[in-house]
């Protein structure tokens, strides 16, 4: 019993200051990384590919994209992929997320950046972020969590619609009349598996 209770009492003492550094390192990434973003969205003088393309190389290294992927499938779904299939489908599903990043922040053209403090959630860290633009706003929530490589972003919510949880309904209804094959075919095509834009929750 006294064993326990000093086991417990260590992993109380020294987990508050790796949640500390935790939280002060992903505060530092959201800072750094969405304030360059947000910079280049302003600076018209770029052209629109070679933006997007600098804005995707600032945010792909604190992203789990691949993460992201599979548990954007069902796991009976992701059971049954090849290992090409697997592979095809992270490339395209990456493709298509980044393409919805972008997208939405096309939608603001003279925002404003405001970043709230890093919180714990359980063992992941949020960031709520708002773009803020002519009296609109939108909220943008970066959940964290602890990986091999750092911390990285595992789910993203924009105006309180997570981008995971959209694309696994959408993903699993797809599934229940068509099949893998189909899905991969569907994610190639320009438009398709949009995230809903969640204007009812605008603020």
């Amino acid at each position: 019993m006294k064993t326990l209770v000093m086991s417990l009492f260590f992993a109380l003492v020294f987990a508050q200051p790796s949640l500390a550094n935790g939280l002060a390192e992903v505060q530092g990434i959201v800072d750094r990384n969405i304030t360059i973003v947000i910079n280049y969205v302003k600076d018209k003088s770029i052209d629109k590919q070679v933006r997007n393309q600098k804005i995707i190389e600032t945010v792909v290294p604190f992203f789990d994209f691949d993460f992201m992927a599979m548990v954007c499938l069902e796991k009976k779904h992701r059971k049954r992929l090849s290992k090409d299939q697997k592979k095809l489908f992270t490339n395209l599903f990456v493709k298509r997320l980044q393409e919805s990043f972008l997208e939405k922040l096309d939608l603001y053209t003279d925002e404003e950046v405001v970043i709230e403090s890093a919180k714990k959630v359980k063992k992941r860290i949020h960031v709520l972020t708002y773009l803020v633009s002519k009296g609109d706003k939108m909220d943008m929530n970066f959940k964290f969590k602890k990986t091999k490589k750092g911390w990285k972003v595992y789910d993203l919510e924009i105006l309180g619609v997570s981008m995971v949880s959209t694309y696994r309904s959408q993903f699993s209804g797809f599934l229940k009349s068509k099949s893998m094959d189909d899905l991969l075919a569907k994610l190639s095509e320009t438009g398709s598996f949009g995230v809903p834009t969640g204007e009812k929750q605008k603020k």
